[in-house]
């Protein structure tokens, strides 16, 4: 058997922390960029609180996850967008799952079709939403990324989202994200967070309760129609 070298990267480590049922539901559970305390991701997990508490001490000392301190209240979230990606590009080869009552293929089929990773919109609407912006030359791709063109510059402005203050965060403005139910890629990135927090902000989308998943309100709909010539 062969051991490992000392110069490669623990893979194994990493591996081991998402690999618990438990810790993985946790870190899906974060998956939209909020951070949730610990009380409502022991219930997402199923598992009791104080088995929770020991699970998010191990990704936590793993730096998978970040915590936030208010009070006596602790809100976890994941380290980083790195840490998002990890859990995304996991998810992309995972198999789907079992889904047994009509209850479960409803949740499924709303997950499918609208979510945050994140803080930007995946899904089958994410994906939509991004080969609109590319048919309308909004968005161009070059050595495999996105970039916003001149008329997409405008268009973003005119739709509330400044781009030169996005141009100054640290991460990327724009980055593919290959979506792992559509097998497709959507926009991620500083812009695709943008756009998606201008869709809440119009209320276009909403939250659907206890899930990152989303939905498109009736005003969403007509407003996609009328801007982008999306139909759902």
């Amino acid at each position: 058997m062969r051991i490992r070298n000392a110069t490669d990267p623990d893979l194994a480590a990493v591996a081991a922390l998402i690999g618990d049922p438990s810790r993985a539901a946790i870190m899906v559970a974060l998956m939209d960029g909020r951070a949730l305390p610990a009380g409502e991701l022991a219930r997402r997990a199923g598992i009791s609180p104080q088995t929770a508490s020991a699970h998010l001490d191990r990704l936590f000392r793993g730096n998978l996850l970040a915590v936030e301190v208010q009070g006596r209240h602790h809100y976890f979230r994941l380290h980083d967008e790195r840490v998002a990606r990890l859990v995304e590009a996991m998810a992309a080869l995972a198999p789907s799952p079992l889904t047994r009552t009509p209850a479960q293929r409803d949740a499924a089929r709303t997950l499918r079709f609208a979510r945050t990773c994140y803080g930007h919109l995946a899904g089958a609407m994410g994906v939509a939403l991004t080969g609109a912006f590319r048919a309308r030359g909004y968005l161009d791709e070059d050595d495999g990324n996105f970039i916003v063109t001149a008329a997409g510059g405008g268009w973003f402005n005119d739709f509330g989202i400044d781009l030169d203050r996005l141009r100054q965060e640290r991460r990327p403005l724009t980055r593919r994200c290959l979506d792992w139910s559509e097998r497709r890629h959507h926009l991620a990135g500083a812009l695709g967070a943008a756009v998606a927090m201008r869709c809440f902000d119009l209320r276009w989308i909403a939250r659907v309760r206890e899930s990152r998943a989303v939905r498109l309100t009736d005003r969403g709909r007509d407003a996609l129609r009328r801007e982008l010539d999306l139909a759902f």
